[in-house]
């Protein structure tokens, strides 16, 4: 008889007693135990958040055996991968190796699947037994380990007809692209920040379909190397060389590319700290900021928009919505340039 666990997770985290597992400091990777609620996986891969992976490349000076010593201190400190400077995670592809019995016959999974998880590595319980390959050209790590999946969490099984490392850095960032088919209107002018990065182009790909023709969006990129791929995408209608850490900057090339109108909705893709203004002054009073970063701070977006008298919304960037996986998924079945791009860059 297995052990009851809560369903969100309590009952593995270690200290502080009571908090969820996401902002507690560490809690249990004893995969030995498995509550009666709980998903057992072996990991195949971890796909590092974007943030995060800059944050470990730029303290290991970009060495691997550095990137292991990190990545391993940290599972081995919290009992997860939470990266101590941006708090943040990412998400793992692994096969069920056993299901609680609590869940069985409950989910529409078995044991041998293949699945991706679809929330953060940053409260998910993780073992990591060896760190095989770093892929520092797409935040993926490959591993020998297992992780912990909770009642409550979000999974996807791997579809058959892609790639799964293609599959696993779009799942990465599934949350945004959903989103934006939430938030932009047909007629609507939308302004993705960091056009080019992973999450970028699936916003722009998706702000595009649901502004239609009577729409328009304008990506930026930081360095004039990025312009063809966005350029060539077919469903960016302008290009900006914009850094949107350089707020001033930011909303003067938007406001030559709108006519003084600005943007009625506003997508921050980068990772990057001090990009909040970046972000508010470009977009139109009464539109909405929509900050899927994990760079962002709370505290600069909330107090910056009020000192520059800035009526607009701001987002936080939840990486889940309801069919999230399966919108951004699409997005790769529907557009041959984006899935033949993302494999180049993904699938190694």
């Amino acid at each position: 008889m297995q052990k009851k666990g809560n369903r969100y997770g309590t009952h593995r985290v270690l200290e502080p007693q009571g908090a969820l597992p996401q902002p507690a400091f560490r809690v249990d990777n004893d995969m030995s135990i498995l509550y009666d609620n709980e998903i057992l996986c072996d990991v195949i891969t971890l796909n590092v958040d974007s943030a995060s992976f800059k944050a470990i490349l730029d303290h290991a000076d970009g060495k691997e055996e550095k990137i292991k010593e990190i990545m391993l201190g940290i599972v081995a400190e919290r009992g997860k991968h939470q990266n101590p400077w941006t708090g943040s995670g990412g998400m793992f592809i692994g096969r069920v190796k056993q299901i609680g019995e609590a869940l069985k016959g409950k989910i529409d999974l078995k044991e041998g699947d293949k699945i991706a998880s679809l929330v953060s590595l940053s409260l998910t319980p993780l073992r990591i037994d060896k760190i095989v390959k770093i892929h520092k050209e797409n935040d993926q790590v490959d591993i020998q380990g297992q992780a912990i999946l909770f009642a409550s969490a979000v999974w996807a099984k791997l579809p058959p007809d892609l790639d799964e490392k293609l599959a696993l850095a779009v799942l990465d960032v599934a949350g945004a692209p959903a989103q934006v088919a939430r938030l932009v209107k047909p007629g609507d002018t939308v302004l993705v920040i960091g056009a080019n990065g992973k999450s970028g182009l699936l916003c722009c790909y998706e702000a595009k379909k649901r502004a239609g023709i009577s729409g328009k969006v304008i990506g930026t990129i930081r360095r004039q190397d990025a312009r063809a791929v966005v350029e060539q995408s077919g469903f960016v209608d302008e290009v900006l060389l914009a850094a949107a850490d350089d707020a001033l900057g930011m909303l003067a090339a938007v406001e030559r590319a709108t006519g003084g109108a600005l943007a009625d909705v506003v997508i921050n893709c980068v990772s990057r700290e001090n990009c909040e203004m970046g972000s508010i002054l470009p977009c139109r009073d009464g539109g909405t900021v929509y900050f899927f970063s994990m760079a962002t701070s709370f505290t600069k977006a909330a107090l910056g928009a009020e000192g520059v008298g800035k009526d607009v919304t701001m987002l936080i960037g939840n990486g889940y919505c309801k069919n999230h996986a399966i919108i951004t998924l699409n997005v790769l079945r529907e557009s041959e340039y984006l899935r033949r791009v993302y494999t180049e860059r993904y699938v190694r």
